[in-house]
């Protein structure tokens, strides 16, 4: 994710969004099996005909071609009936996925609660959003979407009371809604915005430049390769840093991450002269960062291993070109570090040495670390998840016991206030001009919607600036935070929301909700999507399993790679407790999860299938032999392993979903969500596990739900959100039914 363009995907889906050995045809061959090793080409010769799923027949399911692929991995013979489908562009894979996704439309499109919730999902969706304003020179840019718009537009104030003003409108770029907007950046004075516009809403993009008084578009500053760019611009406004990729095709996808690299670009340049600043990594599992302050003059270049370690390099832009070299500020060998300048001093935000985080000051002239002053140390009792400065001061924002707190402090470290929120909910740090005093930030819980403050730095005085006005009495309903002890007796914390006054009597029907990795902590957010079923006497649940950020960094280790097991038995556990507390029972539990979510409910499913009723499986990765060779694989090994390697081929292998399907098991009901144009996550890994569980399950329908002009993060438009959510939550309580 350049940091969010892994898998990681929480944020993006709406859905919210084993017994361990090998599977059955694993193991030993006949001498008529064909064994690849790893350098071999696949077997391609298909059998005479398709042949028909083992059970339920009844279901109908479209015919599906099964073939003999096997390789020996690590003395390990692995079986792969299904990798013809990775090649979505063959006439055979289009022609199945048309039949499945009609299939799946014909089933989800006559569910009887369908159209009600779809309704009230419209009522809760078509809302007014608002993000945090930010000046830039003398004008204020910030998002907004009308409650009847599919998009989010993004405007400018002439001054904080000025009057407001469309900079981009993306709801105007297509015609059928296909282009969206993604990262936008203005400059210092306010007059040039540089934007990334995406299509069919997938993560490849272009750069263009805007100016921003007259809306004229350069024909000149267009950048392509622009999938992890944004704009830095410089303290003269007439230049900025962008981290370029190479043109989508001219080097294999997998390999692509490692040829990223820095590069200047001057407005009314020609792109292909661009200076070139940083070179490449070569390393496909990096990601190469680029910042630049406001005061123009420290340069910096982080390389990304993964999730848990960076290298941070800078540069001195008021020495001459020729004089610049780039110095090493931090070896991410032992940790994150992040920088925020202030007046030739950099506060370095790390978990060096403190898995909670902590924080530091470094004179850009003395930066070894000896010299190295800590500023906040590390809390033994919460996690420092980001810092700002505003104001001349600095903003913390804590997770303790996965609540927020927020602080103001003086550069120095000294305490200046803890901010006053309104609950238990999730809050921002500060946000606005290093030198300004007039601040916001953002506050959101299970039951209180998203909600903007304007604050003054220096007195702590605030007053709401907005508030989304969502239609529903969240006052209705209350939250619990439950504890329960995972596999291995780790406490481990989940969220239960539910009705006032309900009764435990394991009727309730209950989506469990996880992810479980790339440090994302599931906060206390305002999740519009989950009262529809809350309403109608559901329980929604969301757990805080291991991989996530909500106790630090260990909290994070101990849920990824060879740990990654972990976080399954959490999940398990989970459901467990709310079967023993008696929320629900299994034959009313639905497992929700999307991109490594998806992953974790697929290899709850393959592992522990009595134990849920309903398996809402989106964007997932499901074949962890394989996934580094396709998209944005190879960036994700630091989290997972790589299957190259021995040791992690045994840790994959043990819980690889689609490694583990078993013929003749009763497996739930599930539905597979996946999005055509998808370059995060290769649609593969839907097709693929949709194929053999149709093959093999005795258990409830499996269906591939398919949405077209549709990247990682779904459609970006309100309607495909309403039509993915009303779908997902009719098969799952048309399924709980049965």
């Amino acid at each position: 994710m350049f940091r969010s363009a892994g898998p990681l995907a929480p944020f993006v889906w709406v859905s919210l969004g084993i017994a361990l050995g090998c599977a059955p045809e694993e193991g030993g061959r006949t001498p008529s099996t064909p064994v690849l090793s790893a350098s071999t080409p696949p077997v391609t010769k298909p059998p005479p005909s398709a042949e028909a799923p083992l059970a339920r027949p009844e279901y109908g399911y479209p015919a599906t071609r099964r073939e003999v692929v096997r390789e020996r991995l690590h003395g390990v013979d692995v079986s792969d009936p299904y990798r013809w489908l990775e090649d979505a562009s063959s006439s055979e894979t289009q022609a199945w996925m048309k039949a499945e996704a009609e299939f799946a439309n014909g089933k989800l499109s006559v569910l009887p609660e369908r159209e009600g919730f779809a309704k009230r999902l419209s009522e809760l969706f078509y809302v007014e959003g608002m993000t945090v304003p930010k000046r830039f020179g003398k004008r204020w840019f910030y998002s907004r979407r009308a409650p009847k718009s599919e998009k989010w537009v993004v405007y400018f104030r002439e001054g904080v009371k000025g009057s407001e003003k469309v900079l981009l409108d993306p709801n105007t770029w297509s015609t059928d809604g296909s282009k969206s907007l993604g990262a936008w950046s203005v400059s210092w004075d306010g007059k040039k915005v540089a934007y990334n516009v995406r299509a069919n809403n997938s993560d490849e993009a272009t750069m263009n430049v805007m100016d921003v008084a007259s809306g004229r578009v350069s024909e000149v500053d267009v950048i392509q390769g622009a999938k992890y760019a944004r704009a830095h611009w410089t303290r003269q406004n007439d230049a900025f840093y962008y981290t370029a990729l190479p043109p989508a095709g001219s080097v294999p996808v997998d390999e692509r991450p490692g040829y990223a690299e820095m590069r200047l670009h001057r407005l009314g340049q020609d792109p292909a002269s661009d200076t070139l600043v940083r070179e490449r990594t070569g390393d496909a599992r990096t990601f190469l960062a680029t910042s630049l302050g406001k005061d123009g003059r420290w340069l910096f270049a982080t390389i990304e291993h993964g999730w848990n370690a960076t290298d941070v390099y800078f540069q001195d832009l008021n020495e001459k070109p020729a004089a610049r070299k780039w110095r090493r500020l931090a070896d991410g060998a032992d940790g994150i570090f992040s920088v925020e300048v202030h007046r030739d001093r950099f506060y370095v935000h790390t978990n060096s040495g403190a898995p909670t985080w902590r924080v530091f000051r470094v004179d850009p002239a003395k930066i070894e670390r000896e010299h190295w002053k800590e500023i906040v140390p590390a809390r033994a009792d919460a996690t420092l998840q980001g810092i700002s400065v505003v104001g001349s001061k600095l903003s913390l924002a804590y997770l303790k016991d996965v609540v927020s707190e927020l602080e103001v402090r003086e550069l120095d470290g000294k305490l200046v206030r803890k901010v006053d929120l309104p609950g238990l909910g999730s809050a921002s740090t500060l946000v606005g001009d290093p030198d300004d005093d007039l601040a916001y930030y953002s506050y959101e819980s299970f039951t209180e919607p998203f909600t903007i403050f304007e604050t003054r730095v220096t007195t702590g005085q605030k007053t709401r600036y907005f508030r989304a006005n969502v239609p529903v009495d969240s006052a209705k309903y209350v939250v619990d935070q439950e504890k329960f002890p995972s596999k291995d007796g780790t406490t481990v914390p989940m969220f239960v929301i539910h009705e006032k006054g309900a009764k435990r009597t394991g009727a309730a029907p209950t989506i469990l909700y996880g992810y479980g990795g790339f440090q994302s902590a599931e906060t206390p957010e305002f999740r519009a999507s989950i009262f529809p079923w809350l309403e109608k006497g559901g329980v929604f649940v969301i757990a805080n399993l291991r991989g996530g950020s909500e106790y630090g960094e260990k909290w994070h280790q101990a849920g990824m790679r060879h740990a990654k097991q972990n976080v399954f038995d959490d999940y398990i556990a989970a459901a467990e407790r709310l079967v023993a507390l008696q929320w629900t029972r299994r034959e009313k539990l639905v497992a929700l999860g999307a991109s490594n979510g998806g992953l974790l409910v697929g290899a709850a499913m393959t592992q522990r299938p009595d134990l849920f009723q309903v398996i809402l499986c989106g964007v997932p990765l499901i074949d962890m032999l394989r996934y580094h060779k396709f998209g944005s694989g190879k960036t994700w090994i630091e989290e997972y392993g790589s299957a190259d390697d021995a040791a992690d081929f045994r840790a994959l292998h043990a819980y690889s979903p689609y490694h583990h399907v078993k013929p003749g098991t009763k497996y739930p009901s599930v539905l597979v969500l996946s999005a055509d144009s998808d370059d995060r996550v290769d649609p593969l890994h839907a097709r693929k596990f949709v194929a053999e569980l149709q093959h093999a399950s005795t258990g409830g329908i499996v269906l591939l739900r398919i949405e077209r002009q549709s990247g990682h993060g779904g459609a970006d438009l309100v309607r495909a959100r309403v039509d993915k959510v009303a779908d997902e939550y009719a098969f799952a309580w048309s399924e709980l039914a049965r």
